[in-house]
């Protein structure tokens, strides 16, 4: 997570207007892991910016993403999440209750990668993978 003179210094060196909308939105999508949609940052902050607009958050978060402050993830929902951790890994949704998780650890992400540009003869230049189950929480309940 950058501090907000960092966040303030991008925005700005990408030529974009530094607003305390914005920078909330990279505030609330940075403290947490539940990678959110719009509409989830939006009712968070809503207490706290009741002039903010539903477009507004949807803007914040196209121009966090084009300076690289987060990334766009795309889950199979209607909407799509968002991650503050831009680093290259996996995520996992439930199918069941929405939840989704980061995979960290050891997945060898560009072994597939790898693998992707010799089948197909493409210059990879970027890849999103996605898992799909149950989370355990789910798996619990259908349990009892």
């Amino acid at each position: 997570m950058l501090k907000p003179q960092e966040v303030t210094a991008l925005l700005r060196e990408r030529g974009f207007k530094v607003t305390p909308q914005r920078l909330a939105v990279y505030r609330a999508l940075s403290h947490t892991t539940a990678h959110p949609n719009a509409e989830m940052l939006y009712r968070e902050l809503q207490p706290y910016y009741p002039t903010m607009s539903l477009a507004t958050v949807y803007k914040a978060l196209a121009i966090l993403c084009e300076v690289g402050l987060a990334q766009e993830l795309n889950v199979g929902e209607d909407a799509f999440r968002y991650d503050a951790n831009t680093a290259t890994h996996p995520h996992v949704r439930c199918t069941c209750c929405g939840r989704v998780d980061d995979i960290m650890g050891n997945l060898d992400a560009a072994d597939v990668e790898q693998q992707a540009a010799a089948a197909t003869g493409y210059d990879i230049t970027a890849h999103q993978l996605y898992f799909f189950g149950l989370c355990p929480a789910c798996q619990n309940a259908k349990k009892h």
